[in-house]
């Protein structure tokens, strides 16, 4: 607040509008194209993501890392892996030396790269055609980690065989199984998977998850 002038909407707006202009171009209505980023994050997310979607408040630049990097003298094209009459479409932030390069924004040090980047990474050195890459955390201090990586055949068979499970079900209009991570409680997507947030009504689990009443055998 500066006097009587609140510029929170105004920033929010700005940031919303950078965002925008540099995510990813996803066709929700070309099903027969999936992209790398939604098949490495949760497929249920991507699946309301195309489906029904939610606009979510961009927080800050942490998350606008790499469509920043991707248009900068170093940034990659969009390239794209064929899967039968599906096209797997990645992009990765910089490709140098003959290195595929991913930036990441981390709030503290990680001992370990986290699992979808692994995932994406991994995939870009096959769509690329690299054998080595490199991703890369950033601190909101600016402090650097850095983990290499060779590709690996057997989990890039593991993103193949997601993206044809998510083309299946966008066909037949139907959403993916659960699949819990760290990541729900701050998906736009929760109460649709969950229950309603600060709700402390009782809930059956088993209904919830689709089994029918909890504990209920046949």
């Amino acid at each position: 607040m500066m006097g009587d002038r609140d510029f929170r909407a105004t920033i929010q707006s700005a940031l919303s509008s950078i965002g925008k202009e540099l995510q990813l171009d996803i066709d929700p209505k070309n099903i027969q194209t999936i992209h790398l980023q939604e098949v490495v994050q949760c497929l249920r997310r991507s699946y309301f993501d195309r489906i029904d979607p939610v606009e979510i408040e961009r927080r800050g630049f942490n998350e606008l890392l790499s469509g920043l990097l991707r248009k900068l003298e170093y940034g990659s094209e969009p390239k794209e892996f064929e899967i039968d009459d599906i096209k797997l479409q990645g992009q990765t932030d910089m490709i140098v030396d003959d290195a595929i390069m991913l930036f990441r924004s981390t709030q503290t040090e990680l001992e370990n790269p986290l699992a979808n980047d692994v995932l994406y990474l991994n995939a870009c050195l096959w769509i690329y055609d690299k054998t080595e890459g490199i991703v890369v955390y950033i601190t909101g201090d600016r402090k650097e980690t850095t983990f290499s990586l060779t590709r690996n055949k057997k989990m890039f068979e593991e993103v193949i065989r997601r993206v044809r499970v998510l083309n299946n079900l966008l066909k037949e209009e139907k959403a993916p199984i659960l699949e819990p991570s760290t990541e729900c409680s701050e998906c736009q997507y929760y109460e649709r998977c969950f229950i309603k947030r600060k709700n402390s009504k009782h809930v059956d689990i088993g209904e919830m998850l689709g089994l029918g009443k909890f504990g209920h055998q046949d």
